[in-house]
């Protein structure tokens, strides 16, 4: 049975658990945990991982309320296990199982599944398939923190991460960008063979950092890079639990900056930090940590939303001090449809600190900018058209082979797989996917706006190419929530703050949202990616 029949076969027995009362949203948790053990036990690191007396043997020997009785303790167990990265997996770990039964059954039909020579890689790939199916699962509201495989894919194969850097993720989720590369890294050195004692181990324990914020996300992400062989050099782990825009953020420092940040506006609360620029937005002060952790050199690929791009005020000022202390040599337009939020606009900027030449310059560091538009008159992405890795595949050849954006470069590419029908085919300026515009440009004509956009847009012509109403509706929803968003930190900026909260309240009560929802799973006025 391969990996995928696995998964499949692993979410299917999870069905009965809705009947029990176990949401969507604990689907993977109570899958991990007993995944984790049938791995310790598959791959005989039982000894090394899990005190005698709380493994998988342990537990199928039992069945009905003892085993469910059992179950409970060896959590709580591995929440005070000697090994480190166990204690820090299993952290306040319980399960919302309530009937002895149907734990019985999900364990019994477990224990059942061909796991015939599966090593550590193979429960590695099926972790990632259960993190992915979760997040397609609408009703989870897991997709917040799970960035689509193809894109995450893409932008390793691009940034070529190397054997002894520090790549970091400051928003790390379940962490998909470390686990790709060190994928990406393994497979360019023989499984690490290929490198000495010593820079094999800096791989092992030292060269990926994530921080996360929410609890039981990190917990998901630690088990990820467990299963991939990334154990952290401390009693954290890999995945540190902290907040990238207070004091957590300002011990990090990265050759390589691989990130998809939260979307939307945070509480004045949750910025606690100094930067140069204070603002609300998260994802302005999340593109201030990283051009500030970043090494003299050093490159990062980021996930943002378009408001990054063209927002006034503070958002300008970022901006071109990013231009300034970087060279931001690329940018790639998405397509819309690929993020769990339907409407939300997004892009990837390349960009490296300093320049190829002058990793410590800090002035004018950007001369110019390509623009790649993968997304006017594309088709719109979902469940029933899914985002693959052929449809970067132009992309990637237009970028070139050298990580900062150097191998040469020409202007065109004429065709994207993904287009809608009816499109011109004359090659021109007007009609290419690919343009490069200098500085000057972006300083002069566009105010140092990024979003750049030249093709005609043929969905807004043609009534035909409209998008589904769905689609169209969370755009506009977007729109109105960015939109609330600037004014509610209008009326923070002009002292109308018991006003503001007044009115957010009202908002939230609108759409029933609880106090631990807004912190969990963002705002009205944003929500974490």
């Amino acid at each position: 049975m391969n990996n995928n029949e696995l998964v499949a076969k692993l979410w299917k027995l999870c069905d009965n658990l809705r009947d029990g009362g176990v949401s969507y949203q604990n689907y993977v948790n109570e899958l991990a945990s007993l995944l984790f053990l049938k791995m310790c036990e598959q791959t005989g690191q039982e000894e090394e991982l899990l005190p005698e007396g709380y493994r998988w043997k342990d537990l199928t020997s039992k069945n009905g309320v003892e085993q469910h009785s059992f179950y409970k303790s060896l959590l709580n167990k591995l929440d005070g296990d000697h090994h480190a990265i166990v204690q820090a997996i299993f952290l306040n770990t319980t399960t919302t199982i309530t009937q002895p039964a149907q734990l019985t059954e999900l364990i019994t039909e477990m224990d059942k599944l061909d796991w015939y020579e599966k090593g550590r890689d193979d429960f590695g790939d099926m972790y990632e398939g259960l993190l992915q199916k979760n997040a397609n699962e609408t009703k989870s509201g897991a997709g917040q923190y799970f960035t689509p495989r193809p894109l995450i894919s893409a932008i390793v194969q691009l940034m070529k991460p190397q054997p002894r850097e520090i790549i970091q993720d400051p928003a790390a989720g379940t962490a998909g960008f470390l686990i790709e590369a060190d994928k990406y890294i393994k497979a360019n050195t023989d499984d690490l063979n290929a490198l000495s004692d010593n820079d094999a181990d800096f791989q092992v324990k030292r060269a990926f950092v994530g921080l996360e914020l929410v609890p039981e996300t990190r917990r998901l992400a630690l088990m990820n890079c467990l299963l991939h062989d990334i154990v952290g050099d401390d009693d954290d782990g890999a995945i540190r639990l902290g907040n990238t825009l207070s004091s957590d953020g300002e011990k990090l420092s990265a050759n390589l900056v691989l990130s998809n940040p939260p979307f939307g506006s945070a509480a004045s609360t949750n910025i606690t930090r100094t930067f140069l620029y204070a603002t609300g937005n998260k994802q302005l002060c999340f593109m201030q940590h990283i051009v500030e952790t970043l090494e003299p050199g050093g490159r990062a690929a980021v996930v943002i939303p378009d408001n990054v791009l063209f927002e006034g005020g503070k958002g300008t000022d970022i901006r071109r001090d990013l231009m300034h202390k970087c060279n931001l040599h690329t940018i790639l337009r998405l397509p819309t449809g690929i993020f769990y939020a339907a409407g939300v606009k997004t892009n990837v900027l390349f960009f490296q600190k300093g320049t190829p030449s002058n990793p410590h310059q800090d002035r004018d560091c950007t001369e110019s900018t390509w623009v790649y538009d993968m997304r006017t008159n594309m088709q719109t992405f979902g469940k029933r058209r899914m985002l693959t890795d052929k449809h970067f595949e132009a992309f990637i050849t237009a970028y070139g082979d050298d990580a900062n954006g150097q191998s040469p470069r020409a202007e065109g590419i004429y065709q994207q797989i993904g287009e809608i029908d009816g499109l011109s085919t004359d090659e021109g300026d007007d009609t290419a996917r690919w343009r490069v515009f200098s500085r000057d440009y972006i300083r002069e004509q566009k105010g140092d706006s990024l979003d750049i956009s030249w093709l005609k847009d043929l969905e807004a012509t043609d009534s035909e190419n409209l998008p589904e109403p769905d689609v169209l509706a969370g755009e506009a929803m977007a729109e109105l929530t960015e939109a609330m968003g600037e004014l509610y930190q209008l009326m923070q900026a002009l002292g109308a703050d018991d006003e503001a909260e007044a009115q957010k309240q009202l908002l939230e009560q609108a759409f029933e949202l609880e106090e631990k929802e807004s912190n969990e799973q963002g705002e009205l006025f944003g929500a974490k990616s």
